[in-house]
């Protein structure tokens, strides 16, 4: 993920059948794929055929995912995940789900705004 603030620094997509979904995407848009090992099952990170960088996740609806809408999810960092989750409700906007642990990326929180749209915070919290 990008360590520049405001920056999108992942995207990813939450469905019920992954597998079926990366299938999809490689076939598609010629992707490449790579298994991410989530204990008994595996989510997936796209990559250009040519070689390169993992530019996506598709992701099982389950664990740490269950409730992510089907949506194509961007991920924006930001410097202090708790101070950007309340600014996202003092804002009018509403957290879909609270920050939670994401190993080496710090935490992310999928939030709403006031129009509706819904997108990822990721960064580290703050300790009061």
């Amino acid at each position: 993920m990008s360590a520049k603030n405001g920056a999108i620094g992942w995207v990813d997509l939450t469905v019920t059948d992954a597998t079926a979904v990366r299938d999809f995407y490689r076939h598609v848009t010629g992707a490449t794929t790579s298994d991410v090992p989530m204990g008994d099952y595996s989510d997936y990170c796209l990559l250009p055929a040519e070689g390169g960088e993992p530019f996506a996740g598709v992701c099982h609806a389950r664990g740490a995912n269950t409730g992510i809408p089907p949506i194509w999810l961007v991920y924006f960092q930001v410097a202090d995940l708790t101070n950007s989750v309340a600014e996202c409700i003092a804002r009018g906007g509403s957290v879909v789900r609270e920050p939670v642990a994401i190993g080496r990326y710090g935490f992310m929180a999928v939030i709403r705004d006031p129009a509706g749209a819904i997108c990822a915070l990721v960064g580290p919290v703050s300790v009061a």
